[in-house]
């Protein structure tokens, strides 16, 4: 019987398993198991996959958004019934997706007269490239000091070989060429504004609605100079004061809900102060009232002038009696 040869070496790990799995040393990532798809599939850029700037639940709506077809809702209450991150979390991500031009909202008016939502969704915005991240690459590492005794690489025989005016060059002060080759300081780009809160959505907003609306936001300013606001944010407001209206508060009482006990101190930014009053102080929706049916007497002969005239009973009329 043959002896089992220990100092014999293990087999050698197939091309592809070795391309699926992480060498050792190094810190276990991602392993990438593909399949080609041939129908039902949405292509999506890296540029959106792996926005910087974007958050997590904008680039998850903005993927759902591209793979619907032509013609579906897309507006923030159908968004809400097929996801459970709410109102809220999804305004807030379509409010992103518009600022970094992935979604356009215009409102438009149809021929009816109502005024409807119109969104346009964009896999690629302009100034958008199809690559991922683009942070610079890192400095390769200066190779290890020669040891003594060994070949110098050729490309540093090619330097010491160089011609006199290369010399020259390579001979000036440190200093000054680190100087020259320190990076340009990074420009800063401005600060955005915080996006607004958003605001309770009206079952079905009449033009007439929304115009009163606009009015009210318009005339805070008379009552408090510091509640001046620009036309977006009036714009952005409106949805949530027609909201009130539906529910039967008239016009003076929601004015009167946004301007009673203002914070003493100055107002950075009133809009988001109106956003959240309008959103903390709605108030229920109004009792049911079943309308009682208009109540249509007989007609009826005057005992008197024999004209007709319609009574619950035979009798005078109304003329008759009154003389």
């Amino acid at each position: 019987m043959d002896s089992q040869n220990l100092s014999a070496q293990a087999p050698t790990a197939s091309r592809d398993e070795a391309k699926n799995h992480p060498s050792r040393g190094t810190s276990a990532g991602v392993v990438h198991e593909n399949a080609p798809h041939s129908t039902h599939f949405t292509v999506v850029g890296n540029h959106l996959a792996q926005h910087e700037e974007l958050s997590l639940t904008a680039i998850g709506l903005a993927t759902h958004i591209q793979s619907l077809p032509a013609g579906s809702p897309v507006d923030i209450r159908s968004l809400a019934r097929r996801f459970p991150e709410g109102t809220t979390r999804i305004a807030a991500a379509l409010r992103e997706l518009e600022a970094h031009g992935y979604l356009r909202r215009t409102r438009q008016r149809t021929a009816a007269g109502h005024v409807v939502t119109r969104t346009v969704s964009c896999n690629r915005p302009l100034g958008r490239t199809g690559g991922g991240n683009t942070r610079r690459p890192q400095p390769e590492p200066e190779p290890p000091p020669r040891r003594r005794g060994t070949q110098e690489p050729p490309q540093r025989r090619r330097e010491v070989q160089a011609p006199p005016q290369h010399r020259r060059e390579a001979q000036e002060p440190a200093p000054r060429r680190r100087e020259a080759q320190e990076p340009a300081p990074r420009r800063r780009e401005p600060r955005r504004p915080a996006a607004l809160p958003a605001v309770p959505q009206p079952a079905y907003a009449t033009p007439d609605q929304v115009q009163t609306a606009i009015g009210i936001l318009s005339g805070l300013r008379r009552t408090d100079t510091r509640l001046l606001i620009s036309a977006t944010d009036a714009e952005h407001l409106a949805p949530g004061v027609v909201t009130w209206l539906e529910r039967d508060v008239p016009p003076e009482a929601v004015h009167r809900a946004l301007t009673t006990a203002l914070p003493t101190e100055p107002l950075h930014r009133p809009a988001s102060l109106l956003a959240h009053r309008l959103n903390a102080g709605l108030p229920p929706l109004p009792p049911f009232r079943p309308r009682t049916p208009a109540v249509v007497h007989p007609m009826q002969n005057c005992d008197s002038c024999d004209h007709g005239h319609r009574a619950p009973e035979p009798g005078l009329c109304r003329g008759c009696q009154s003389t």
